[in-house]
Parts: structure tokens; sequence; C-alpha cells
């Protein structure tokens, strides 16, 4: 017996949950990077990316709990536990020890990449299913797509 029951048949839960759950655990994992680059910066322009990845983070953990919500409303249970987030999280995350201000620049140019190309695949398949659903991906999207496009900046004309 559900605890909560969806407003939306079936099929349609059930193709909503899974875009929920697993964009919960890209913005979860997206979130470690950004604050794990966040403490171990180093270089020239570390005040700046520094500040930056701070609002990467905030980005994600704000989003990561409208998502989760959103869920939860639809009657799916988020989860968001660390083992399911280390099981089922595809990025590559930050080197060990201090990071070069280019290579965390580089790392989040690829992560917020993957998360925007993982995201338009959930949009498309969330647009039938559930329309409230892709309208907050589709927001989510632009906010990440805006730090995307902050990262690619401040990688040019790129380092070698």
């Amino acid at each position: 017996m559900p605890v909560v029951k969806s407003t939306l048949p079936e099929p349609a839960r059930q193709v909503v949950g899974e875009a929920l759950q697993q964009t919960l655990v890209d913005l979860l994992g997206l979130s470690l990077i950004g604050k794990q680059a966040h403490w171990n910066i180093v270089g020239p322009r570390f005040r700046s990316i520094h500040l930056q990845l701070d609002e990467v983070v905030s980005t994600a953990r704000t989003y990561a709990d409208t998502v989760a919500e959103r869920a939860a409303a639809l009657g799916v249970s988020p989860d968001g536990r660390p083992e399911t987030v280390a099981a089922s999280f595809g990025l590559q995350g930050p080197k060990d020890g201090w990071l070069r201000d280019t290579e965390v620049v580089r790392l989040l140019v690829e992560a917020l990449e993957a998360t925007v190309g993982g995201l338009r695949e959930r949009i498309a398949v969330t647009e039938k299913a559930d329309p409230v659903t892709q309208d907050l991906l589709i927001g989510l999207t632009a906010e990440l797509e805006k730090q995307y496009w902050m990262f690619q900046a401040e990688d040019w004309p790129r380092d070698s």
C-alpha cells in the first residue's frame, strides 16, 4: 500500500519517478564535486572560481530538494542516501588533493555538460508523462546551462 497516492497514472509515475531519481543523484553528485573543488582549488583565479563553485553547489542543493519533494508528492520515495549516490552517479569526481584552478574549470565544464545532457534526455521523456515535472527540469537545465557558460568563459583562451 503506497503511503502517498500519485495523481499520475502508474506508467507515467514510473517514467517520472525514474527521471526525478536520476536527477536527484546527479544533483547530489554535482554538489559534492563542487564542494570538493571549492575546498581544494589553488591558483591565480582562486577567489573568483571559489565563489562561482558556491553558486553551482547552491543551485544543485536547492534543486535537489525541489526534485526530491516533487518525487515525494507523486508518491515516489526519493533516495539520496550516500550509497545510492555512490552506486549510480556516473561522473568522474576530482582527484585527491589540491586542484589547480584550470583543472577545476575543466572538471566543472565536463560535469555540467554531462548533467545538462542527462537533463535534456529527461525533459524529452517527461513531456507527455508529466509536463509539471518537465517544467521543473527545464528550469533546472536553464540554471545549469548558465553555470556551464560561465565556466566555459573562465577557460578561454584554453590553457594547454
